[in-house]
This record gives structure tokens, C-alpha cells and sequence, in this order.
């Protein structure tokens, strides 16, 4: 901030509390004056508005908030550059509060940064943890619960995009993902698309409603086209974060309209990154939560 704008916030602050105080003090009216009856002169269907003071507790209050601006301006921070008598600044708040939860937290983080996530899972204490720092996280995109929903992946059954091993969920969280299906289109036209994804549907394991007479040629167009992502077995790749086209899980959506949108327009999306905004002990104890998700009945079991 330059020092001219400081000094012309200051101007400004200073002759905002001033003129209040000065409206104040020079429209108040005597007692006595009121005792008299003074009216302002206005006169409305008969009535007449008396030019009474304020009450006297009310005024004060009003000045209270006066003093209490000036007080406040002088501890903390509000006039230009001025940083008040305190110190204070909102970055130091954070840092303090960033430093009393490390003293806290920072031992349970390095105790249990040394276990693996398959022994965490008999830790209720690291997986409370971690649903705590998913909460605060994850949940925009895959909700509090972790079921995701369209676009976003759930994380709580089986189903995963680029593995579910300890390994490949902390990868996930600290590199992020992003996934590129090419829009096809043009390529196929109206017609291959509605081929390809009839031939989809007749591979489903459950058993979807499709045109028989369509899905040959959506084979052939799908081999030549799709298989080196999802496979000829259209099982999908882990590696390329191609997902399984014979289940139930469909992450943009199962019905046609849907499938037909994904295949003729393509589609983008995007995990970001969290190593900077977790770090690796913290990224942990998420990894050990999200792994517990799908994972918790194989503990009871």
C-alpha cells in the first residue's frame, strides 16, 4: 500500500468518527428546551412532531460506539498501514493456530506415518482422523460420505479408475489425476455412436435393453476405435484410468443419452493435486480412511 493511499484512508476514517461525534453533539437539544414543547413545525393530519432530544441513554450509546471505533483503530489494524498497537494481522493468527494444532497433532501424525494403512485400519483413532481431513477436503467432489456422484468417483465401493491399492490412492491424493476421453463424434457420426454404445450395452454384466442389429458393426467400431483404452474385454486399464465398461458403476452417468454424450462429445476431468495442501503424513491418514471405505467389511470378515 502506498503511503498516499494510507494517508487518504486515514483522512477518511478519521473524518467519518469526527463528524459523527460533531452530529451528535451540536443537534442535541436541552432539557429544557424539551420542557417547553417545541414542535419542528411539521404538522401531518393533525399531528404535530415535537422536537424532543434523544433519550439521554440512547445518545450515550452512540458515543460508546465512538469511543469503541477509536479504541478499536488503535489496537488493531484499520488506518492505511498503521498495524495497531497489537500487531495483530489475520496471516499471524494463522500462523499461531497453524502452530498450536502442530504441537497438538504433530506426534499422533508421526506415530501413525509409521504404520502402514492395512494396520490402520485397527487404529479408530487414525481413521476418525482421516475422516476428519477428508471432510474438510474431499467432500465437495466426492461428498462427505465418499460416494462421489456424477463426475466424481465413489470411493466406497470396488470400483476404481486408477487402482485401490494403498499405493495408488496415496498417488491419487498427492499427484492428482486427470482423465481425457477424446469426443468421437466426428469420427463415428451419429449413427457408429449409437453402434458403439448399443454394443456397450449388450456387453454390460447386467442386462441392458439394446438393438440387437447394431451391435456388430458397434463391435467392429469399438475394436478399432475404444479397445486400446477399455480393452477388446472392454474391462478398462488402471494405467490409463480407462474405467470398466462391463459393470454397474458408470461414472458420467448410465442411461443412453448419457453414455451416447460421453462417447460423441468426449469428456475432461481433473483430481488436483493435494501434496502442498496435505503433505505426506496427512495424505496418510486420508489414504488409510478412503481405503477403509471399501475395505471394511473384508476387516470384519
Amino acid at each position: 500500500m502506498s503511503n498516499a493511499l494510507s494517508f487518504y484512508i486515514i483522512l477518511n476514517v478519521a473524518i467519518n468518527i469526527i463528524g459523527c461525534a460533531a452530529l451528535l453533539f451540536f443537534t442535541r437539544k436541552k432539557k429544557q428546551n424539551a420542557e417547553q414543547g417545541e414542535t419542528t413545525g411539521h404538522v401531518y393530519d393533525g399531528i404535530e412532531e415535537y422536537d424532543n432530544p434523544l433519550p439521554r441513554w440512547w445518545l450515550w450509546l452512540f458515543y460508546i460506539t465512538i469511543i469503541f471505533a477509536i479504541v478499536y483503530l488503535t489496537l488493531y489494524p484499520g488506518l492505511g498501514k498503521y498495524k495497531g498497537v497489537l500487531g495483530w494481522t489475520k496471516v499471524g493468527q494463522y500462523e499461531e493456530e497453524v502452530a498450536a494444532a502442530d504441537a497438538k497433532y504433530l506426534p499422533l501424525f508421526e506415530k501413525y506415518a509409521a504404520m502402514s494403512v492395512e494396520e490402520l485400519q485397527n487404529e479408530p483413532e487414525a481413521l476418525q482422523m482421516g475422516q476428519s481431513i477428508f471432510a474438510n477436503t474431499c467432500f465437495g467432489c466426492h461428498g462427505s460420505d465418499g460416494r462421489g456422484g456424477i463426475g466424481f468417483p465413489n470411493l466406497t465401493d470396488n470400483d476404481w479408475l486408477y487402482g485401490g491399492t494403498p499405493e495408488d490412492i496415496m498417488n491419487s491424493i498427492m499427484n492428482g489425476r486427470n482423465g481425457a476421453m477424446p469426443a468421437w463424434g466426428a469420427a463415428l457420426g451419429e449413427e457408429g455412436v449409437s453402434q458403439v454404445v448399443h454394443y456397450i450395452l449388450s456387453q454390460n454384466e447386467v442386462k441392458r435393453t439394446y438393438k440387437p442389429e447394431l451391435v456388430e458393426e458397434g463391435k467392429a467400431k469399438f475394436e478399432a476405435m475404444c479397445a486400446v483404452c477399455h480393452g477388446k474385454d472392454l474391462a478398462g486399464n488402471q494405467a490409463l484410468g480407462a474405467p470398466n465398461l462391463k459393470d454397474t458403476v458408470w461414472l458420467h452417468g448410465g442411461s443412453i443419452s448419457m453414455i451416447k454424450n460421453v462417447v460423441e462429445n468426449g469428456m475432461q476431468s481433473k483430481m488436483p493435486p493435494h501434496d502442498k495442501i496435505l503433505g505426506k503424513d496427512k495424505a496418510h491418514l486420508v489414504t488409510a480412511y478412503v481405503y477403509s471405505l471399501s475395505h471394511s467389511e473384508d476387516e470384519q470378515n
